[in-house]
């Protein structure tokens, strides 16, 4: 494996493969804060949002938020089970 495709911030699992900066990026272009996708994921935390796209974190209702607002897979590092899900 790729050790600069590693995110060195991040913890274990698939958050370590995860793609903070992209993210950051996409959501710049979109227009959107973290504060909207706690609001889409219906979490009041935007701790948890930062921690999760920062890839400290895998809280599903973020990635899933993330994920149905339209940021590409690639580069949320989905767990397994939530690859490919619609």
């Amino acid at each position: 494996m790729n050790a600069a495709a590693i995110n060195p911030h991040a913890g274990v699992k698939a958050g370590k493969h995860r793609k903070p900066w992209r993210i950051k990026e996409w959501m710049s272009g979109k227009g959107l804060e973290q504060k909207h996708v706690a609001e889409k994921a219906e979490i009041s935390a935007v701790s948890i949002v930062s921690r999760t796209i920062n890839g400290g974190a895998n809280n599903r209702k973020v990635l899933a938020a993330l994920k149905d607002m339209g940021c590409p897979e690639k580069y949320l590092a989905l767990p397994e089970d939530m690859k490919g899900e619609q």
